[in-house]
């Protein structure tokens, strides 16, 4: 079992409202920022798709089997039978730590290809673990599709793919039913009278996207999902407002510019996921750098919980979602919301900062 907290947030939800924030209900704070392994969001998706990987290899072979204590997988002999096989995936961080410390830990030889924007100190973990890291100046599109072209010259490597892997997504699909679940222990109803709001950060969409599916299966019509983008990388935005999905880069409106918040720089949203939240996705907001840092720190001071700033994106949604001068309040008009925001939970879904090393987190409180 992976799973995070669900965090009442009682002074950081105070300092936002004395600092202008229009926002009434119960604000709570998913914590998967210290999901245990990876640290992040990306725990859910990718330890998933390893372990899959992991037991049908293991099945073939007919040294495991399904009514077996699956503990024995942790031992040397399973070990060395993984070390057979490759695993590869493209990422600009946390996905790649998820496959890299978990398939590592397994025997998998990993190979993770990281684009521009991946942080040194996640290189460095990786390669401590013993994942190779190969490096590209292009972005992630370009890194994953390194990737893709080097697991698929290999009969015995498997690449896990964050653009269009349905492993990866109902992994993190698995969060609907264990908030369900947090939430019923925490009093708190989710009805037509008691609507829920569910704020993500959103990279190429994977992640959120799998959430938002897991939500609405839980949900349906009473939980209102949005993503949080870069204002330099609006992929998922982009993709769904101009109705070209993947098939539009953010580079092509002239956007594509560095951003702190690495894990989130992506420049074209997942085919999967961006065709399937064209229905099920309330809306997208884009965050600047400068937001995201202020949040940082102020959720340090106030709740002594640190966050990487990427994982913070949610707030942006949260300050604007009851904003009289935001388009969100056409859209509250149109759902018949406006009178039930004072019972209203919203959650705040942090994403990642489980792992940055102590030198890190310093220098991102000091910026």
């Amino acid at each position: 079992m992976i799973e995070s907290r669900l965090l009442e947030i009682p002074e950081m939800s105070a300092w936002l409202k004395e600092n202008g924030a229009c926002v009434s209900g119960r604000i709570l704070l998913k914590d998967d920022a210290h999901l245990p392994i990876a640290g992040s969001v990306k725990a859910r998706g990718g330890i998933h798709e390893v372990l899959k990987i992991a037991e049908q290899l293991a099945f073939k072979a007919k040294i495991l089997h399904p009514t077996d204590k699956y503990d024995k997988i942790d031992s040397e002999e399973f070990r060395q039978f993984y070390s057979q096989y490759t695993i590869q995936a493209g990422s600009t961080g946390n996905l790649g730590l998820s496959i890299g410390i978990m398939g590592a830990s397994l025997g998998f030889h990993v190979i993770v290809h990281m684009s521009r924007e991946a942080k040194e100190w996640k290189k460095a973990l990786l390669r401590e673990k013993g994942v190779t890291v190969l490096e590209y100046d292009g972005d992630y599109s370009h890194a994953v599709a390194e990737g893709r072209a080097s697991s698929a010259k290999d009969p015995h490597s498997f690449f896990i793919d964050d653009e269009n892997s349905e492993d990866l997504f109902f992994g993190y699909a698995t969060a609907g039913m264990r908030l369900k679940m947090q939430l019923y222990k925490a009093g708190v109803n989710v009805d037509s009278d008691h609507p829920l709001f569910v704020y993500l950060p959103c990279g190429v969409g994977g992640a959120p996207g799998g959430i938002t599916y897991g939500l609405k299966q839980m949900f349906g019509d009473n939980v209102h999902c949005f993503f949080v983008e870069p204002v330099q990388h609006p992929c998922m935005l982009l993709g769904l407002s101009s109705g070209k999905y993947e098939e539009i880069s953010v580079e092509d409106i002239g956007l594509g510019a560095p951003t702190v918040a690495d894990g989130l720089a992506v420049g074209r949203p997942s085919a999967l996921v961006s065709k399937m939240m064209r229905p099920l996705l309330s809306g997208c907001f884009t965050v600047k750098d400068e937001h995201l840092f202020i949040w940082m720190k102020v959720m340090y001071e106030k709740e002594h919980l640190f966050l990487e700033p990427p994982a913070c994106a949610g707030f942006q949604g949260l300050t604007q979602i009851e904003n009289p001068d935001s388009i969100c309040r056409q859209y509250l008009e149109n759902h018949h919301l406006t009178e039930k925001m004072q019972s209203a939970t919203h959650i705040i879904w942090a994403t990642g900062g489980g792992l940055i090393p102590s030198t890190e987190q310093t220098r991102l409180l000091t910026l």
